[in-house]
């Protein structure tokens, strides 16, 4: 079979990780009292993440989130990327067409707790330059889920990853998000046009829908009359992340199971993503229908279409070099 699946498990925790995509299918978290279930939305069929378009607890790049018009110039060079997200105007959204969501990933390793995969990118694959190669391991430690990141190229190229799980810590059964508490470690966030792309600005946060400094329910202000609300259809929106290296960055809790799941992060950003876009068509695990705002994404990553912003943080990557980042959500 060409879809295989993977199981990680330690006392806390127990994961699922297909190699297609790399993606996370499924993660068992205990509640106040012990009793485990699964957190995170999925697909029935395994087989059915060689497509999943709502990118289900992949694993995303080369690039996550969107590059503006599908091009960048790098050393003097402009590099056309394909174009697979948007309207009349159309931009690179997660990497192109066939992204690192829906190839087939090498399982170079694995153990009880861990699983360490890798892709070969070829130069040219959808239009980015380069050869990169990529492993992220995926390892559970304590009540931690842990992500590893690691990429090498032979050509200079632009690189983000990131991955793609859906929250619901009352199940991913469960039918919205907008009760679970939210606190985000950032005192700004990068404003967007109607489509999703950055302006360059980085915004403070203060007297805004944005302020997650203070925890609150994520549907508090979801419907505030904000233009940056409408053009995201919610929030979906890149956090400015304060600090620096391994940090805490975000918790999210749900009060009546009791669980908390904290995000702890190396990376400059975080996108807040409430599913905004999910609309009940998509039957999932158990033919469970997500509904509208049924989940929480928190996708750690540099700032979306940064290539294209000189102010935002660099992703370059050039030979000899070493892209490096982890993630971790820990769960209390």
């Amino acid at each position: 079979m060409l879809v295989q699946s993977y199981t990680l498990e330690n006392t806390g925790l127990k994961a699922e990780i297909l190699n297609v995509g790399g993606a996370i299918r499924s993660l068992y978290a205990p509640d106040r009292n012990g009793d485990a279930i699964d957190v995170v939305h999925g697909l029935e069929d395994p087989e059915e993440y060689l497509d999943n378009p709502s990118y289900f607890g992949a694993l995303v790049g080369r690039y996550a989130n969107q590059i503006a018009y599908g091009r960048f110039t790098l050393n003097g060079r402009q590099y056309n990327l394909a174009r697979n997200f948007g309207g009349e105007v159309k931009h690179n959204l997660h990497g192109g067409d066939v992204g690192f969501n829906k190839v087939i990933w090498d399982v170079l390793e694995v153990k009880r707790e861990s699983i360490l995969l890798q892709y070969i990118s070829p130069d040219g694959d959808e239009g980015f330059p380069g050869e990169v190669a990529t492993t992220v391991e995926y390892s559970l430690s304590d009540n931690a889920l842990c992500i590893d990141y690691t990429a090498k190229t032979d050509q200079p190229t632009v690189v983000s990853l990131t991955n793609h799980a859906y929250f619901n810590l009352n199940g991913h059964d469960a039918p919205t998000v907008l009760d679970h508490e939210l606190l985000i470690a950032a005192d700004a966030y990068t404003p967007i046009d109607a489509g999703g792309i950055p302006s360059g600005e980085i915004r403070d946060v203060s007297e805004s829908p944005f302020d997650f400094r203070t925890a609150k329910p994520i549907g508090r202000d979801i419907d505030a009359d904000d233009i940056q609300i409408s053009y995201g259809n919610g929030y979906d929106h890149n956090y400015v992340l304060n600090g620096s290296g391994m940090r805490f960055v975000a918790s999210l809790s749900h009060v009546d199971s009791g669980r908390c799941m904290e995000v702890w992060t190396t990376k400059p950003g975080m996108q807040l993503y409430t599913s905004n876009y999910l609309d009940g068509s998509v039957k999932g695990k158990g033919g469970v229908c997500y509904p509208f705002r049924s989940a929480v994404c928190l996708e750690t990553q540099y700032h979306p279409d940064s290539p294209n912003h000189p102010g935002f943080p660099s992703t370059v990557l050039n030979p000899g070099e070493i892209y490096h980042h982890r993630t971790e959500y820990r769960f209390s």
